[in-house]
């Protein structure tokens, strides 16, 4: 018997010896009530996420309809050279630029799977692309309101059943105040992250 088969040998004997725990249920969140996005007072889960991620520097603004984010999209691209786009943004919410490599580009567009009420979080795919997500200096997310939920819970539960090999938690302009403690934005990532919800 190698040293190998030995080792999983004795990893498979104490698992089977060890006693049996039923799982502890699910965890309900651990912000105050104010900022639970399931509570009237929090107005619900996108109203709680846009709250959040303010309160961190980042940019929330509603669209009601795919068509008018695109519109949207095109006048506030029309400051920026270039952009590169995640590969799962519709075609319908491209915006009409150069298209440039995460490295070199100006704005970066991208599409959340789920954003968070309770932490004002943006939940991305790998499969998007991180280094569109997090190269640009400029990051625009698209998230559909009925993908906001209350807790990180609802969330991963949301998208359970297609998860990517990884996900990223966006909560906010990058930032850092590890030198001096003087604030920096854009140090490890984008110094602008602006969401645009789209829908009721």
């Amino acid at each position: 018997m190698s040293a190998r088969e030995r080792v999983l040998s004795r990893v498979r004997d104490a698992v089977a010896r060890r006693e049996r725990t039923e799982h502890p249920g699910g965890f309900d969140g651990w912000r105050p009530a104010p900022y639970d996005g399931r509570v009237a007072e929090s107005g619900g889960p996108v109203e709680g996420f846009a709250a959040m991620l303010e309160a961190a520097g980042g940019e929330v603004i509603r669209q009601p309809t795919v068509t008018a984010a695109a519109v949207w999209l095109a006048d506030f691209a029309s400051a920026y050279e270039s952009a590169t786009v995640g590969a799962t943004v519709p075609t319908e919410l491209h915006p009409v630029l150069a298209v440039a490599p995460p490295v070199s580009a100006a704005l970066g567009v991208s599409m959340a799977r789920a954003a968070i009420g309770e932490t004002g979080s943006l939940l991305m795919d790998a499969r998007d692309g991180r280094r569109s997500q997090l190269l640009a200096p400029t990051h625009v997310v698209f998230v559909r309101a009925v993908d906001v939920h209350a807790t990180f819970r609802d969330a991963l539960l949301a998208v359970r059943l297609d998860l990517p090999s990884a996900i990223g938690l966006h909560s906010g302009p990058s930032k850092s105040a590890d030198i001096g403690h003087i604030m920096v934005k854009g140090v490890h990532g984008p110094g602008r992250l602006v969401a645009i919800v789209i829908g009721a």
